[in-house]
């Protein structure tokens, strides 16, 4: 009788064991999507730098005969301001103090140099056309400063003049340029930029002019 009932409860316990694993639903394993976006992608910060380079300037259109031009070097350093808008689109503001001019070599064998210093005011379009590299187009606005020209190399007598140019009229440029990023704070910086009206400056002996610029430099941002 014992026995009987040892079986029937091991056959009890065996069944409700089999039932148990028939009831039994594995949990189901959701995936969730979850998007992702670049740590270093910071495009929407507002962006104050400064940068500095060097640059390489000679005149154009100077309608004059008794002279040619060749380019002199020359400096540049100031603030910069990035502003996002919307993606890729941002408004690049920028102050440069900025040396520019020009060798002009004359028909009688004289050299005159002019160096002139302009504070350049860039309003630039900047367009990102990849994670690391920019486009810049927009106008400038030149305030001329002092100037200073030197006759030499053939002008009797050699002589040096310095002179203001606050009474001078306010320059219009047209800017292209690029920026290529080295890392989240640092950028290398070309551009070119042209007068977009003649520089009546010393207009009596030397004509119109206009000057064109190459800019090459360093940006840091902060």
């Amino acid at each position: 009788m014992k026995r009987i009932i040892f079986l029937g409860i091991i056959t009890f316990l065996v069944t409700t064991l089999n039932a148990q694993d028939i009831i039994i639903i594995p949990r189901r394993v959701v995936r969730r999507n979850v998007v992702t976006r670049p740590q270093n992608n910071d495009f929407y910060r507002a962006k104050l730098g400064i940068t500095a380079g060097f640059n390489i300037s000679n005149t154009v259109d100077a309608y004059n005969t008794s002279f040619t031009t060749e380019a002199i070097g020359g400096y540049h350093v100031g603030l910069t301001l990035d502003l996002p808008i919307i993606y890729p689109l941002s408004f690049a503001p920028e102050v440069l103090y900025s040396q520019k001019g020009y060798l002009a070599k004359t028909n009688d064998g004289g050299d005159f140099t002019q160096r002139s210093n302009y504070i350049d005011v860039p309003l630039l379009a900047k367009i990102r056309m990849s994670p690391s590299f920019s486009f810049l187009i927009g106008p400038q606005i030149s305030f001329p400063l002092s100037a200073t020209n030197t006759y030499d190399n053939g002008f009797d007598p050699i002589s040096q003049s310095n002179y203001n140019q606050f009474d001078q009229k306010n320059i219009l440029d047209g800017v292209v340029g690029v920026t290529f990023d080295l890392g989240r704070n640092f950028e290398l910086r070309a551009r070119y930029t042209l007068d977009l009206e003649p520089n009546n400056l010393n207009n009596d002996l030397y004509g119109d002019y206009r000057t064109q610029v190459w800019q090459f430099g360093l940006g840091v941002k902060f």
